[in-house]
């Protein structure tokens, strides 16, 4: 989609949660106005309205999704899965023909199901949803920085006879972000991301409780002389714990599925460690490191 560079993308834009992916959001395109004239954003808590207002990222802040959604081209929900489809149903009703919902959860297909009554009864409000792969460890208004979407995997998930025109819009707001744009089905995306995101992150809040229910004397050194492999595990174990929960619910099917696979795989690198399979262990290792070395030259490391 090709932009006239004197007229924003939308003329208004809410955020509705603005987190790490939300402030960010928020940030980018207070940087570049191509993207929004008028920047909204919404959280229900006083606490982080005010430090919105204190970070001076938005141009209007609300309290109430529907006033910050009523009169919005755009709305992006930047909130936990498990709360997407209820909070598109208080603002759907109110945005205006023509207007775009978009979201940026990291489960889709649980998500598609809860939104199509919705859809159903707002035709006019086309529906885009987006996963921006891309964050950090932290959460809240403090956390976001405008360059968080650079050279990033956003995938969206339109559904069938998504209107043509809101999808470019959508594509183009990411790539205005920085990021490289990709659309899936919703059942690609959930298995495409509990293999790279979710596994991972169920990985490392098991290990590091393993780690913490050890004898007291090994646990304090395992705390005192922490790897950097270890390190790089609770740096995504201090990741929101209700988001992590939705997720992980939202997306048990394909997740299990995922690591009962890895479950086999680690028996059989422990069965080739037991026997001294010297073949086996070498050959995952350099698998990894292929797997490594493909990340660094697609720009994902």
């Amino acid at each position: 989609m090709t932009t006239d560079p004197t007229v924003p993308l939308f003329d208004t834009l809410t955020i509705i949660g603005p987190g790490l992916i939300g402030s960010s959001i928020l940030r980018r395109a207070l940087d570049d106005r191509r993207i929004a004239r008028r920047l909204i954003a919404c959280d229900i808590s006083p606490e982080v309205r005010a430090r919105v207002a204190e970070l001076g990222i938005a141009d209007v802040i609300e309290a109430d999704p529907v006033a910050a959604a009523r009169d919005a081209d755009c709305v992006i929900l930047c909130v936990p899965v498990g709360a997407i489809a209820m909070v598109a149903a208080q603002v759907m009703p109110v945005m205006k023909p023509g207007a775009i919902l978009s979201e940026v959860g990291s489960v889709k297909k649980t998500v598609m199901d809860a939104m199509e009554p919705l859809l159903t009864a707002c035709p006019d409000i086309a529906f885009v949803p987006a996963h921006p792969m891309a964050g950090t460890e932290f959460s809240g208004p403090d956390a976001g920085f405008a360059t968080l979407f650079e050279d990033r995997w956003c995938l969206l998930t339109p559904p069938e006879n998504t209107p043509a025109s809101a999808i470019a819009r959508i594509t183009a707001l990411w790539e205005m972000m920085g990021a490289r744009v990709r659309s899936m089905t919703v059942e690609h995306h959930d298995r495409v991301c509990a293999i790279v995101s979710h596994l991972p992150h169920l990985l490392a809040f098991t290990i590091c409780g393993t780690a913490d229910d050890l004898a007291d004397e090994t646990r304090s050194e395992v705390l005192d002389f922490a790897a950097s492999g270890f390190r790089d595990f609770t740096r995504i174990a201090a990741s929101d714990p209700v988001m992590w929960r939705d997720i992980f619910l939202n997306n048990r099917e394909a997740l299990l599925d995922m690591l009962d696979r890895f479950v086999a795989d680690a028996q059989a690198m422990g069965n080739a460690i037991r026997t001294g399979n010297e073949d086996v262990i070498v050959s995952r290792i350099n698998r990894g490191r292929a797997i490594r070395r493909s990340l660094i030259e697609n720009r994902q490391a």
